[in-house]
């Protein structure tokens, strides 16, 4: 329960580091942009800036070193005892599951950018302004039976928010941007042919001018979810004896 603890907190100040991180990145740009920032103010905000995301790394790093720790516990004996072992094999499906476990295996990687800007009216718009299209991927990737799907390297799970935030999108509560990389893991042709079917969602987004790109992979990685979910109002239904 200690370690368990440990690990929430880890994963909270890591959480909340990758937010600095987002703000201050944001802040630097848009001072910049603007010209109004004066060149000693830009170097702080820069310090600070590595600073905050050494410090996150180093976070990251000792929350899989307490990891690594948790599966030798849970490893430790199994091998003279079938029912521990079957009990582990269990935990490790549903931790796959959850999206709490890194996984890697043959898929699909399709890769979203951006149409080229009109250079006659000096505008162009985004994937992240299609948030419907993005689910529209996830949800034929689903039907296809992908066994694992990130997006610009977030875990998609049941607990998964995509939400549009200024002219960026934020996904488990990262920021992120074009281009748009959805992997998914599976039978690579089914999903290739789920995806690239005559009218489907790559015909419709090469439609729109977004450039897409869909390859085969035999060594997708697809990293957990690393947001904690507690259950507050939610508890598991007991059994009748009947």
């Amino acid at each position: 329960m200690k370690i368990k603890g440990e690990i929430i907190a880890l994963v909270m100040v890591s959480l909340i580091l990758g937010l600095i991180l987002s703000i201050q990145f944001k802040t630097i740009n848009q001072s910049v942009g603007e010209g109004v920032m004066p060149t000693q103010r830009a170097q702080e905000l820069a310090n600070e800036l590595r600073k905050a995301q050494t410090e996150m790394e180093s976070q990251l790093r000792h929350i899989q070193e307490i990891e690594a720790k948790i599966e030798q516990y849970e490893k430790g004996g199994i091998e003279d005892d079938i029912y521990a072992e079957n009990l582990y094999k269990d935990a490790m499906k549903y931790r796959m599951l959850a999206g709490y476990t890194d996984l890697k295996g043959k898929g699909i990687v399709l890769e979203i950018n951006d149409p080229p800007v009109d250079i006659q009216f000096g505008e162009g718009f985004s994937i992240v302004d299609e948030l419907d299209l993005i689910l529209q991927v996830v949800s034929v990737l689903n039907a296809a039976e992908a066994e694992a799907i990130s997006i610009n390297d977030q875990r998609y799970t049941a607990f998964t928010e995509i939400v549009r935030a200024g002219n960026h999108i934020e996904i488990n509560g990262v920021s992120t941007g074009s281009p748009i990389i959805i992997k998914a893991i599976g039978n690579p042709d089914t999903l290739e042919s789920a995806l690239s079917i005559k009218w489907g969602i790559v015909w419709q987004l090469r439609s729109y001018d977004y450039i897409v790109h869909l390859t085969q992979n035999n060594e997708v990685e697809i990293p957990r979810y690393r947001r904690v979910k507690d259950f507050i109002y939610a508890s598991p239904v007991e059994e009748s004896a009947n």
